[in-house]
């Protein structure tokens, strides 16, 4: 079972406290946002590891180093500039090609089991959808409890938790692209699933999000 992070981004929003210390590093109940993904991962059963870097992205290597520390071994796919999710994730499809793989945003915290769907050979990717939180109300997609639409009503809101078939990427080409223009082309041919999830989601984007998920485990909401 494979797995990717995504971490290679600046985290602009995150500003100032990303100028010295990537964004998956911020810590999050006193660990940093890194560390509560890779142990998530190893308890679901996941071995193989890539995380992409970027940006102070040897802070990130000197955390993780291997991954042993965690029970997993981990693989670095390095970037000049961020490539973006498309973009990063073909560039580490070499780590990644299975027959299904996941790649979680490294900004997230959500304590979702990670557990491996089962797809059927026609879905080219089956995604956790979320209700949307108050900074994106109006949604990303539609799901009628089986598919994945890019309209249509009710709208859920993009987990950043996902699971890909290399042939999702089979068209691309190497450089800095989005990956949701590619789920809009496979969800219009039918080739997209998912799930609606009702558990603990939040997304750390901010400097102020951060605080308050930090405040709401302190307070042992979660």
């Amino acid at each position: 079972m494979r797995a990717m992070i995504l971490a290679a981004g600046r985290g602009e929003r995150m500003r100032p406290l990303t100028d010295h210390t990537p964004k998956p590093l911020l810590r999050v109940d006193g660990k940093p946002l890194l560390g509560h993904h890779l142990q998530r991962l190893a308890n679901a059963g996941y071995r193989e590891i890539v995380i992409n870097i970027a940006h102070l992205g040897e802070q990130i290597r000197a955390y993780v180093g291997d991954g042993s520390a965690f029970g997993l071994h981990v693989r670095y796919s390095e970037e000049s500039e961020a490539l973006e999710t498309g973009g990063g994730i073909f560039r580490a499809l070499p780590w990644l090609e299975d027959d299904l793989f996941l790649v979680i945003n490294g900004d997230v915290w959500c304590d979702h089991p990670l557990t491996m769907p089962t797809l059927p050979r026609a879905l080219l990717a089956h995604l956790v959808l979320i209700d949307n939180p108050a900074h994106h109300p109006q949604g990303d997609f539609f799901f009628d409890g089986r598919r994945i639409h890019p309209a249509g009503e009710p709208r859920f809101t993009f987990s950043g938790i996902g699971w890909y078939r290399p042939e999702l990427f089979s068209h691309c080409k190497p450089g800095r692209f989005p990956l949701a223009p590619l789920l809009r082309e496979a969800m219009h041919q039918g080739q997209v699933g998912g799930e609606y999830y009702a558990g603990i989601w939040r997304d750390v984007g901010t400097p102020e999000r951060l605080a308050e998920l930090n405040q709401l485990l302190e307070q042992g909401m979660f």
